[in-house]
């Protein structure tokens, strides 16, 4: 049986899946949270994600460990460089195979253990890097992939998938944040930490997000290298 308004939201740490979260606490859904640790480059996000899970009052946080080094193919999860030189044309090398499709399988799973119909990613199709599993025809596919292969969809209680960020740009994204009233600090977007754990500010995630506040005219709270501490 469905729980009413329960939804499992996936909570990376980053700026976009925060407002998500936000965006669920505000529609009235029961916040449950799921956090992949899959052994990223950036795993300082894995504690941005368990401040904006406390601070959204999530019902349950549950972060999953997949060592996604084992299969490697991305600058996030192998000794490949993160590209620093702004964002280019194509797909970049930290694009992560299939990334959202093992992510988002993996809420599936939750979600219908714990008796949500309700997915919720924080992806978005305008200011992004060039990943394939970005854009609707994902969120679409994925879908109807859930209803075909769960006990809960081949008996008619349907799941649906939600990227409410989907046609945001980055500019949007921290406006919203700023009407729900959340702290874009409690965030982590850069895919190459500093040793002292700042965010590096030349990675394509530090740039769309520096560009992001600044286009919304808002204050940036992040600590990028040599800003003040």
């Amino acid at each position: 049986m469905t729980e009413t308004g329960a939804a499992v939201v996936l909570l990376s740490g980053g700026l976009d899946s925060m407002v998500v979260a936000g965006l669920v606490r505000e529609r009235g859904h029961r916040l449950f949270a799921l956090t992949i640790d899959y052994n990223q480059r950036h795993r300082i996000e894995l504690d941005a994600a368990a401040r904006v899970a406390a601070a959204l009052g999530a019902e349950r946080h549950v972060v999953l460990s997949i060592d996604l080094t084992q299969f490697g193919g991305s600058a996030l999860t192998a000794d490949i460089a993160v590209p620093k030189d702004g964002v280019q044309p194509g797909i970049p090398v930290t694009y992560v195979p299939a990334r959202n499709t093992i992510f988002l399988s993996l809420a599936l799973g939750w979600a219908e253990a714990v008796g949500a119909r309700d997915l919720f990613v924080g992806i978005n199709a305008l200011d992004y890097s060039g990943y394939p599993d970005c854009r609707p025809e994902f969120v679409d596919a994925f879908e109807a992939m859930a209803n075909v292969a769960t006990k809960a969809g081949v008996e008619g209680d349907r799941f649906h998938v939600h990227a409410p960020l989907l046609a945001l740009g980055k500019a949007d994204i921290a406006r919203e944040a700023d009407r729900l009233g959340l702290d874009a600090g409690m965030s982590w977007s850069c895919y190459d930490p500093t040793a002292d754990g700042r965010h590096c500010g030349a990675c394509d995630s530090c740039r769309l997000r520096s560009k992001g506040f600044a286009d919304a005219g808002l204050p940036d709270p992040t600590r990028y290298a040599g800003s003040p501490a």
